[in-house]
């Protein structure tokens, strides 16, 4: 089993399924061959023939995902085993992470059909990225089994089963990394975690003008650029081969950022660094005499600088509340905080961090990862010491998920009736902030109810606080606005009207739900039925216009009714909800510095939703404690 990740081959597909970038790597394929033949029987396995034995060409690749996209219903694909599976197919494996590892399949010249797995799928924008990492060949047909086997599912204790297969191979995380990577470069999402901090005289000469107290993604030095294209023309003696036909798709300057990062970040195939910013100052600044670290030290490879500079570290604990509000007294309310702790420490030399990271017992964390830099000691009491050697630029030190030590930030119910076919009466009845002090503050607060599959036309009423307005699609009530933000007290929100919408025009757009069902459609004519046999008016409605509502897509989950929800958003400054914090006394420095350490919080809305109390809603069960 490879002890590392390297990869095969890369390709990335438009929605067109048309491929715009490839490329292969010579010198791992070489050793997909080599441990192939050194077993033997593997080679001498039926599953020898039903291998493809050099990697496809562009094309061939692409008609093999337009096929499997046919087979599995979308690019996804099913994820379970239904009536349309077939044996030999990903979704007769019956686990749903086959809707993220995938194969193909391509024909020989006797049109037999050939296996090439696993594939790591990764959508993003109108691209679908596919990275083929090296696995061993006792994998694959220990994969090829499990499409052909009769029993479905992973039972407990059976003899093979996916998910553990994939957990034990580094490979598999490590092209998951590779296809964000290349998913954010050709998106233009190569972003740094925020750093909040506060403005002051003393900083605007480190980092970019400030105006107030806002959030930055403050750069390391030197700054990273995007790559130039007269880098691209190095890329062929990385020991790989590209190919980039047609032209069409990406441009120019994307295809040149792609190559330079893979001759750096990869060149062989085996991933070393897949720090987009790291990549990028080293093709543009090169390195001097003054970045090369003391003798009896190591430079780890997420640090290629020294940091050169007055110096300083920054935290700031951003933390992201979702939660599902029913107001229902057979279901509860759920809420879950997911946090992470970004850092900047604009340090000069080499230098260790050690600080005691407040609540993480108080905070009752399920989920905890690490940076590869930090050096974490187990798990013990309230203050748990963590000791880290700092990259440049901005990092996330930390990653956790925790349950909300507070009562939620906004409470109350959302309502929504028909009262005819094309009007809707609502009421918001909310309270913000209850319970909360001082200094925690809430910056701003809207409430939107979309409206996905009916237009609006027009609305009436006036919420007790706040300003309304109305897009196409939906209506916003922007409760609290930026500037004037609230502290040390609650707010009562109620906002009850009436919502317009255009007359009902049913839309039978293909959706993945209806490969599942083979939906059969109804004749236009049938909704004369009577409304004698209706409990009430609203009833009647709710059918009548549901009949052509389409099952809900896989991909949007809330998009399951034309007026279930209302999202909320918003952000708190002054503190967690979870109850993690660092004290900046505490930070030590080793060997000693003197350095000033900044402190910051900010908690903001991931999918917070209000769901309609008198609608439908969906819900999960969860097991008691």
């Amino acid at each position: 089993m490879p002890s590392s990740c390297s990869i095969r081959a890369l390709w990335i597909l438009t929605n067109q399924d048309t491929v715009v970038f490839s490329r292969r790597f010579p010198v791992v394929e070489k050793r997909w061959r080599a441990a192939c033949e050194r077993d033997k029987s593997f080679m001498e396995d039926d599953l020898k023939h039903n291998v493809v034995p050099s990697l496809p060409t562009d094309s061939e690749i692409a008609d093999a995902f337009v096929d499997r996209k046919k087979r599995e219903g979308s690019a996804r694909g099913f994820g379970i085993r239904i009536n349309q599976s077939v044996e030999g197919s990903d979704s007769w494996v019956d686990d749903p992470i086959t809707r993220h590892i995938i194969s193909l399949c391509t024909k020989n010249e006797e049109e037999k059909k050939l296996v090439l797995w696993p594939f790591i799928l990764h959508i993003k924008g109108h691209y679908c990225i596919l990275v083929l990492p090296l696995v061993e060949p006792d994998h694959l047909k220990t994969y090829t089994r499990m499409c052909k086997r009769s029993d479905c599912g992973n039972a407990v204790g059976a003899d093979e089963s996916l998910s553990p297969l994939l957990l034990n191979l580094p490979s598999i995380t490590g092209a998951f990394m590779v296809g964000h990577m290349i998913g954010d470069i050709i998106t233009g999402d190569v972003t740094e975690p925020e750093i909040v901090i506060s403005a002051s005289p003393s900083v605007g000469g480190l980092l970019d003008s400030l105006t107030g107290s806002i959030g930055i993604s403050a750069r390391a030095k030197p700054v990273a650029a995007p790559v130039a294209g007269s880098t691209a023309s190095g890329a062929a003696a990385s020991g790989a081969m590209a190919s980039d036909a047609p032209k069409i798709g990406l441009r120019s300057l994307d295809r040149d950022a792609i190559r330079s990062f893979i001759s750096s970040a990869m060149p062989f195939g085996t991933p070393l660094d897949l720090n987009y910013t790291n990549i990028s100052a080293v093709k543009i600044n090169g390195f001097s005499s003054a970045d090369i670290p003391p003798a009896d030290q190591k430079q780890p490879a997420w640090k290629p600088y020294l940091y050169r500079g007055k110096q300083r570290i920054l935290f700031t604990i951003h933390e992201t509340v979702h939660a599902a509000m029913y107001d229902r007294d057979e279901i509860p309310d759920s809420k879950k905080i997911s946090g992470q702790v970004n850092c900047r420490a604009e340090l000069e030399g080499l230098p260790d961090v050690m600080f005691p990271l407040i609540g993480l017992d108080t905070a009752r964390v399920e989920l905890l990862s690490f940076h590869p830099c930090a050096q974490v000691p187990e798990h013990g009491n309230e203050k748990q010491s963590l000791m880290f050697s700092p990259p440049l630029g901005n990092f996330v030190l930390m990653r956790y998920q925790a349950f909300c030590g507070m009562g939620p930030p906004i409470k109350g119910f959302y309502q929504l009736s028909m009262v005819s076919e094309n009007e809707g009466a609502f009421l918001f009845k909310l309270r913000l902030m209850d319970g909360y002090r001082a200094p925690l503050s809430m910056d701003f607060c809207t409430v939107t109810m979309p409206f996905p599959r009916r237009r609006v036309l027009s609305f009436d009423g006036t919420p007790s606080i706040g300003t309304v307005s109305v897009a196409e699609h939906l209506v916003e009530w922007k409760i609290i606005t930026t500037g004037r933000g609230i502290s040390g007290r609650s707010v009562e929100a109620t906002f009850p009207g009436t919502v317009k919408f255009a007359p009902w025009q049913p839309q039978r757009l293909p959706t993945s739900g209806a490969v599942l069902g083979n939906m059969e459609d109804e004749e236009s004519d049938a909704e004369t039925e009577s409304t004698n046999n209706m409990a009430n008016v609203e009833d009647f409605l709710m059918e009548k216009m549901n009949k052509d509502l389409q099952a809900v897509d896989l991909e949007e989950p809330f998009c399951w009714q034309a007026y279930d929800y209302a999202k909320v958003s918003f952000k708190i400054m002054g503190g967690s909800l979870s109850g993690m914090s660092i004290d900046p006394k505490s930070v030590s420095i080793f060997p000693a510095v003197k350095a000033p350490v900044e402190f910051s919080t900010q908690v903001t809305s991931g999918d917070y939703i209000l769901w309609n109390t008198l609608g439908k809603c969906p819900v999960a069960a969860t097991p008691k404690a």
